[in-house]
């Protein structure tokens, strides 16, 4: 069986995320994608979540839902994939730096600790939420000298702006921690295989 013959669906799965790292993991995984970006104010939604004591999972839960429905509403019968990821530390929520000094100071601030990363998705069709999941992922990063921070910033380049955190795993920052409790995928940000089960039951691939 090919992976066209895996996927059932006479359309590709809309992914409404701008993120390459997710559109490749769906791809690998011989599902056809087109990304449509969603046009929402992330820390608009996220901001009164966070001033009402929302937990981390609902934040992340409720950033892939308002990025499912916004394409799922102007797209009525496509199947819809909705994700989003938040970092925290301590209670402190990370976003994606804006700036190379930025992401040195999140680094320093991971630095010897504990995070937990959690990856949330949402699969909508015809504006409402189909099937959702939140897992979640805790990585502790080694001590680290602002040499080496410096060091690893020059090497993973614009990279380092484009994830919470200030990290790519699967790239240079692989070599900032000492230990990883979670699903890789979970990391990269979108629970693979949750997904993988749910578009089964949803008859969008074979069994």
């Amino acid at each position: 069986m090919s992976a066209a013959a895996l996927w059932l669906s006479n359309q590709p799965l809309l992914l409404a995320s701008g993120s390459t790292t997710r559109r490749d993991m769906l791809l690998a995984a011989g599902i056809p994608v087109e990304i449509v970006r969603p046009e929402i104010d992330e820390r608009a939604i996220e901001a009164p979540l966070l001033a009402g004591g929302a937990a981390p999972e609902a934040v992340a839960a409720a950033l892939a839902c308002a990025k499912a429905l916004a394409v799922s509403q102007a797209r009525p019968g496509r199947i819809v994939l909705g994700a989003d990821q938040t970092l925290t530390c301590d209670g402190e929520a990370f976003h994606k730096p804006p700036t190379r000094m930025a992401a040195a100071d999140q680094i320093a601030a991971l630095a010897s600790r504990t995070h937990e990363l959690r990856s949330a998705f949402v699969i909508a069709r015809d504006g409402a939420p189909v099937v959702e999941g939140v897992a979640v992922a805790r990585l502790t990063m080694r001590a680290l000298s602002p040499g080496f921070i410096i060091s690893y910033l020059d090497a993973a380049g614009d990279a380092a702006l484009s994830s919470v955190g200030g990290y790519q795993i699967e790239g240079p920052g692989a070599q900032l921690f000492e230990r990883i409790e979670g699903d890789h995928f979970t990391i990269l940000g979108l629970p693979l295989l949750a997904v993988l089960a749910a578009l089964r039951d949803l008859g969008q691939l074979a069994r």
